[in-house]
């Protein structure tokens, strides 16, 4: 969410807090989406290497059982969208990265081909996996997973159909609104875990009937896609006043995500060691 990511003017001889901002929240998404592909390496990918598939079904404990026995095809196409989620952690975090596009170029076309690609083929074995296999645990979820699905097919035409006119401006905003709403449902666990812990610092006892749960099946994207336009409205013509309120935003929200991250790591840490899981 750089300046330089999201195609506004180039950086001032003094960083200003927006663009200091935006290196925070680019230092932390780096950071959490390069630990989300070791669990999914850890764990699913030895998984599969061991032929031990029933050990998906760790996430019982949260409503979830992906491995269905007998079901070949459907564990195979719950097999590709988890390993698919690890590339899409590493090839986009690696098109978040201002010096990558303009010492690599040619990598950078190239592996942006292979996250568009990914994508894609994620959210059409999300629409599967949700309304013919039914993964999700309730009807919201699904809509919720699949309105998430739809804007990452709609932001991926947008931002080829924009490089394909040579706009640059415009293709670097539709890819970092791809990229918000393809890590949606990193940002669903991201966002429960945090709320856990911030309901609890404030005294109340946080349960999965609580409202904030229901509005974050769709605020897992819409929420990151509003701030990211709080940031681009902001760098292209916002005010001192303005810049600094998204900026103060930007900070908040990372610090947030920073949070969810760290807790949502020790229990991907006890999925991987088959520990007993709980919030």
């Amino acid at each position: 969410m750089t300046y330089a990511i999201a195609g506004t003017r180039a950086a001032p001889a003094t960083p200003d807090p927006l663009h200091l901002s935006a290196a925070f929240w680019l230092a932390a998404m780096l950071l959490a989406q390069w630990a989300f592909f070791y669990y999914i390496a850890a764990f699913y990918g030895a998984s599969i290497a061991n032929g031990d598939l029933e050990a998906w079904n760790r996430l019982a404990a949260f409503g979830r059982k992906p491995y269905v026995p007998g079901d070949t095809f459907g564990n195979a196409a719950f097999a590709g969208h988890a390993l698919g989620a690890g590339i899409v952690a590493v090839a986009g975090a690696l098109q978040l990265i201002p010096q990558v596009r303009a010492r690599f170029p040619r990598f950078h076309r190239w592996n942006g081909r292979v996250f568009l690609v990914t994508v894609l083929t994620l959210s059409l074995s999300g629409f599967y996996l949700v309304w013919i296999r039914g993964t999700s645990p309730s009807t919201l979820d699904s809509l919720g997973t699949t309105t998430n699905g739809v804007l990452i097919v709609g932001f991926a035409a947008a931002a080829w159909l924009a490089i394909r006119r040579r706009d640059l401006r415009a293709h670097r905003a539709w890819a970092m609104r791809l990229y918000l709403v393809s890590n949606g449902q990193w940002f669903l666990r991201v966002g429960v875990f945090a709320y856990f812990v911030l309901a609890k610092a404030a005294g109340s006892t946080p349960s999965f009937a609580d409202g904030f749960f229901q509005f974050w099946k769709f605020g897992c994207f819409l929420v990151p896609l509003a701030i990211l336009q709080l940031y681009l409205y902001a760098s292209h013509r916002g005010s001192p006043a303005v810049r600094g309120v998204a900026a103060g935003v930007l900070v908040g929200a990372t610090l947030v995500m920073l949070l969810g991250a760290a807790v949502f790591g020790v229990l991907c840490l006890k999925i991987i060691a088959g520990e007993p899981l709980s919030i």
